[in-house]
C-alpha cells in the first residue's frame, strides 16, 4: 500500500494545487468529500464541497490569486482507508515571477477511502510565518524554489 498510497495522495494533492493555479473552483474542490472541510490561509472554515466551491469561486472573482508550488513531504497511513499528507507550499503572486516568503505555508490533507476512492476530508492551510526566526523562511523558500525549478524543467 505504501507506494501507491503516496502516489494516489500526491495526485491528490497536485490535483488541489492544479485547480487553484487554473482558478477553476470546481477543479480545486473536486477531490473533497461531500462533506470535506478547508481551513484557508486566513482561517477561514468552508464545510462541504458545494460550500468550498462557492467560496472559492468568490475569491477568484474578487481578486487575482496567485499559483501554488507545492513540495509533498509525508505520507501517512491511519488504517486501511485513511492517511495523512502532510506538504509545504508557496505562492507565485499573480503578475510576478518569484515565490513571495511572506505567502509560504505548510499544509496538511486528511483523507479517507470511499467506495474505492481516497477524499480530502479535512485540508488546512497554514502561515509558514516562523516568529523570529527568519533563517526558516529563507530556507523554507530556497527548498519551494528548488521544487518549483524540478517543476520547470520535467
Amino acid at each position: 500500500m505504501g507506494s501507491d498510497l503516496h502516489e494516489a495522495l500526491r495526485a491528490l494533492y497536485e490535483g488541489l494545487l492544479r485547480g487553484w493555479n487554473a482558478r477553476d473552483a470546481g477543479a480545486f474542490a473536486s477531490g473533497f468529500a461531500d462533506d470535506g472541510v478547508i481551513i484557508g490561509f486566513d482561517g477561514s472554515e468552508n464545510t462541504g464541497r458545494a460550500q468550498i466551491v462557492e467560496q472559492i469561486g468568490l475569491i477568484f472573482a474578487d481578486h487575482p490569486t496567485g499559483a501554488y508550488v507545492g513540495k509533498v513531504r509525508d505520507v501517512r497511513a491511519i488504517g486501511d482507508d485513511a492517511a495523512i499528507l502532510r506538504a509545504v507550499a508557496g505562492i507565485v503572486p499573480a503578475g510576478q515571477s518569484e515565490l513571495n516568503p511572506q505567502l509560504n505555508s505548510v499544509q496538511s490533507m486528511t483523507v479517507e477511502r470511499r467506495d474505492g476512492q481516497w477524499r480530502i476530508v479535512h485540508y488546512q492551510n497554514t502561515p509558514a510565518a516562523y516568529h523570529g526566526r527568519p533563517e526558516l523562511v529563507e530556507a523554507l523558500t530556497d527548498e519551494l524554489r528548488e521544487a518549483q525549478g524540478d517543476r520547470a524543467g520535467g
